[in-house]
């Protein structure tokens, strides 16, 4: 690191936990980033601002007035403007030096699978089923730690799916692909807007304990929030022998990067 960096990210160095080490590890770090909205709006701008070197955002969808009640990467000057590109200049503006691709894409399975075999941690910020399960199947397969979100109406929840940490499960293992829920979109449902800043900015420092190599991310266990009461629940989850994705019978995925 330079002078500039030494003093951009003091506060950091300054952790007995994290020091020049850690905050290198973070700098050379690439974390891929799936929704550029309500969750993916903090988890970019606190990457970028605590210094991953490099950030993937992925998102097809462009910035509607309905958004900016919550997006917080948005502004209503880049109202129309493709939600990667507004988070990307919303995160370059609070550190110039962090590499930022934008992929105003669908994330497919096929995209999915590119970003997780270049990524060390991918973080998924979708909001629907479907994109979660596939988000996960990327990442069983690229062998890379997924930091999962969900918020919807004043109900969140977080979790870490790293399956080398003791047996840890994945996604599908709690949420299994063949028990999709019924689809309640917060368009029509909504949503507490201070909810999807706690849940990101959760998933934020869960992906840079993970780059740093700093404390105990969060495997095997599910956060909970209910914000009518700011009361959090902490469910512990074991790995499903029986899982389709990740189940025993299935070959060992690569080792985690």
């Amino acid at each position: 690191m330079d002078d500039h960096q030494l003093l951009r990210y003091s506060r950091h160095i300054l952790l007995d936990d994290i020091g020049i080490e850690g905050q290198q590890r973070a700098l050379d770090t690439h974390v891929a980033v799936i929704g550029a909205g309500g969750l993916g709006s903090p988890v970019a701008l606190y990457l970028a601002a605590a210094g991953i070197g490099r950030l993937t955002l992925v998102d097809d969808d462009a910035v509607d007035l309905t958004n900016l009640q919550r997006q917080i990467a948005h502004a209503t000057a880049r109202v129309g403007e493709p939600k990667v590109d507004s988070a990307a200049a919303a995160a370059h503006a609070l550190n110039p030096a962090t590499d930022i691709r934008c992929l105003r894409e669908r994330a497919t399975p096929a995209l999915l699978e590119r970003i997780a075999a270049e990524a060390d941690v991918l973080v998924d910020c979708s909001d629907n089923f479907a994109t979660r399960q596939q988000v996960n199947a990327a990442c069983v397969r690229a062998g890379i730690p997924l930091v999962a979100g969900a918020a919807l109406g004043f109900d969140g929840q977080v979790g870490v799916y790293r399956l080398h940490a003791d047996r840890s499960p994945c996604y599908a293992c709690l949420f299994p692909p063949d028990q999709a829920p019924e689809e309640v979109a917060c368009s029509t449902m909504g949503v507490f807007a201070p909810l999807v800043g706690i849940i990101g900015t959760t998933q934020a420092a869960e992906a840079l304990k993970i780059a740093m190599g700093v404390g105990r991310p969060m495997d095997g266990r599910l956060l909970m929030l209910d914000a009518r009461r700011m009361e959090w629940s902490d469910i512990r989850i074991g790995r499903d022998p029986a899982c389709p994705v990740c189940g025993d019978h299935h070959p060992d995925p690569p080792a985690s990067r």
